[in-house]
């Protein structure tokens, strides 16, 4: 394994499984100093355990404002800044045009939009000169899906905000480079979509949502 990213500081938000802990792991593997969140502390523990003695968990809710300035007010203390910033947190669930609620619609766009937004725009004064914005973006941005409308709203906001900030950040010294990961699928043998995720350049991009969705 290539150390590509020895000596550097990553933040893989929504850190503790799926997507976000592949990633971290591979981070990790490549010579990063990795620091995940996520809600739920046990999953944190697990996924520390996981990536091994170069990761650091903090807990912390992706939707709430208050949770990322303290996030990253603890990356500040312990690290000084960030070189890569993966901002992973996602949340979706079930919703048909006809019973979808107000409650499922805030809950989606306050993490998946909201939390994404804000995420990016606090993390601007510790990011490195060259450092790498990575967004996970999904093929549900440009296609319809059955009941997951809200979710795939979402994702054409990411989309929407990947072209926009490049222009926004364009010009400006020491800004860093933004990328939309979009997801790839791979299959199986037997045809049936994998349920890991599979590894892409740098990091393990894969839209699990999608997938369980789709079969």
């Amino acid at each position: 394994m290539s150390k590509k990213l020895e000596g550097k500081i990553a933040v893989v938000t929504g850190g503790s499984a799926g997507i976000g802990l592949g990633t971290a792991k591979r981070f990790a593997e490549e010579g990063a100093r990795v620091f995940i969140t996520g809600r739920r502390q046990a999953e944190l523990d697990k996924a520390v355990a996981a990536i091994g003695s170069n990761a650091t968990a903090i807990p912390g809710d992706a939707s709430k404002l208050a949770d990322i300035d303290r996030i990253y007010a603890k990356v500040t203390a312990l690290a000084g800044r960030i070189d890569v910033l993966f901002v992973n947190a996602g949340f979706y669930e079930v919703g048909t045009l006809g019973e979808i609620t107000e409650e499922h619609f805030d809950k989606t766009f306050n993490t998946n939009v909201r939390g994404l937004l804000f995420a990016v725009q606090k993390a601007l004064p510790l990011l490195s000169k060259d450092a790498s914005v990575i967004l996970t973006g999904s093929i549900a941005s440009s296609i319809g899906i059955p009941s997951f409308s809200v979710y795939n709203a979402t994702k054409a906001a990411v989309r929407s905000f990947a072209r926009s900030w490049i222009l926004d950040l364009k010009g400006r010294g020491g800004i860093p480079r933004l990328r939309r990961q979009r997801v790839r699928h791979r299959r199986r043998a037997d045809g049936r979509r994998r349920r890991r995720p599979v590894l892409i350049g740098r990091a393990a991009f894969r839209d699990r949502w999608l997938a369980e969705a789709a079969e």
